[in-house]
């Protein structure tokens, strides 16, 4: 079976390399030329552990291959799957279809045997209906089906995602697109992996369901730190009591700055906008978008608060600057809201990630990038963790004393051991902890 993946981002790079993992003959494609000649040449534009090595694993097999051209191989192709980006539309929060709908268009010039057109990226209900409708007109005789496929890779650990994931989510009309879509995931079927098969509107629906869902715990559990601060409370050991029980689960009760990334910020606006369409209402949905913004906004005050208000030329140094360990993704990460804050009141920021510094510069081009821990404490007068990297989760009094200048750290993270700081020397912020 021989696929095309449209788009060469996060999502497309990682499903067309581990399709290719799965033995399947793939060719991906993008518009950017300055792009392929890198994937060819192995240069990879995005950092997901593992990926580069599967990557050139699969491209010396022959099996995986980087294209710009379209028409040889959407005619040669038995599946093609839109992985095209589906951001927030500027002015109004709903998810802008404009490179889904481009793609359609020219896949339709294209079709010479039946072909299953498959929705990758993350689209709104009657989105895979609007690509059927565009197909047809353009080429009557064009013989396709179009299937509905969500992704849920979680960066940083996408591949493991896509080879074990919990669930595979295929809406579809036909059976004859059914067969081929079983047959696309059948390396799965020794994992017993569940593979849902429902119509198109319910796939599309279930992807913002699923993140919104998620996004809604992050937020609650964040909401019981604040609470847990008020009343004197410890937020670990709520989340620890909750998960316990089978129908609520452990997994997203860690409290922290809000959530950030690709996904739950704009799919979130997304459902919210797709229900006023519909002329209905997600009101729940709708207050976790405005408290998740709200919080990340208020980082930045609750620092000062701490600091007495006087950051004028003192170094803050922050570490971890991407929306979540594992990945460089800097976009809607709590980081950018609270620099701009701290450099607003005048402070002198020096940031160190392990891996997200060459986009964070992209950002903030002015500020101080370490290159390593150690520079960027050293002579702070406060650390901010905002990543919870696994490389700071060790960090001490001890080992702070004899770099900082102050004494205060905030972790906005839970990730830090409070028996490291019972010397008395640092005063350790967290969030909803008793002290």
């Amino acid at each position: 079976m021989k696929i095309v993946m449209l788009g060469t981002g996060y999502v497309g790079l990682v499903s067309g390399v581990c399709f290719s993992d799965f033995g399947f003959h793939v060719t991906c494609i993008d518009k950017d030329k300055l792009k392929i000649e890198n994937l060819k040449n192995g240069i990879i534009p995005i950092y997901e552990s593992g990926l580069e090595e599967l990557l050139e694993k699969n491209t010396l097999s022959g099996r995986l291959k980087f294209s710009t051209e379209l028409e040889k191989n959407i005619k040669n192709a038995d599946v093609v799957f839109i992985a095209v980006g589906t951001p927030e539309r500027r002015g109004d929060g709903h998810a802008d279809l404009t490179y889904v709908f481009e793609a359609a268009k020219e896949i339709s010039s294209y079709l010479d045997s039946y072909t299953v057109i498959v929705t990758k990226s993350t689209v709104p209900v009657g989105t895979s209906s609007k690509i059927k409708e565009i197909i047809k007109q353009r080429n009557p005789s064009a013989k396709f089906d179009v299937v509905s496929n969500p992704e849920f890779l979680r960066e940083g650990s996408a591949i493991e995602d896509f080879m074990r994931p919990n669930r595979v989510i295929v809406g579809h009309e036909t059976e004859k697109a059914k067969k081929v879509m079983t047959s696309l995931y059948k390396p799965l079927y020794l994992f017993e992996t569940p593979i849902v098969f429902t119509d198109l509107k319910s796939a599309e629906l279930i992807k913002y369901a699923s993140n919104s869902f998620l996004a809604t715990k992050i937020s609650f559990i964040n909401q019981m730190a604040d609470l847990c601060e008020k009343v004197g409370a410890d937020v670990n050991d709520i989340a620890i009591g909750m998960g316990l029980d089978q129908r609520i689960g452990n997994k997203f009760l860690h409290p922290g700055p809000g959530y950030g990334g690709s996904c739950f910020p704009k799919d979130t606006i997304a459902l919210v906008k797709t229900a006023i369409d519909f002329d209905t209402e997600i009101p729940i949905v709708k207050s976790v978008v405005d408290y998740n913004y709200e919080r990340k906004k208020s980082l930045g005050k609750k620092i000062v608060k701490l600091m007495k208000g006087n950051l004028k030329n003192k170094k803050i140094s922050i570490l971890g600057l991407s929306f979540k360990p594992g990945t460089d993704d800097m976009r809607e990460s709590p980081s950018i809201d609270v620099i701009k804050s701290l450099l607003h009141h005048g402070a002198k920021i020096s940031a160190f990630d392990p891996v997200a510094m060459t986009e964070a510069k992209k950002i903030f081009p002015d500020i101080d990038f370490s290159n390593n821990l150690e520079d960027c404490l050293r002579n702070s007068y406060c650390a901010v963790l905002l990543t919870e990297w696994s490389e700071f989760r060790s960090l001490s009094s001890k080992y702070l004393s004899k770099l900082m200048k102050g004494n205060c750290v905030i972790d906005f993270r839970n990730a830090l051991d409070l028996n490291n700081f019972n010397d008395g020397k640092f005063s350790l912020h967290q969030i909803g902890r008793k002290k």
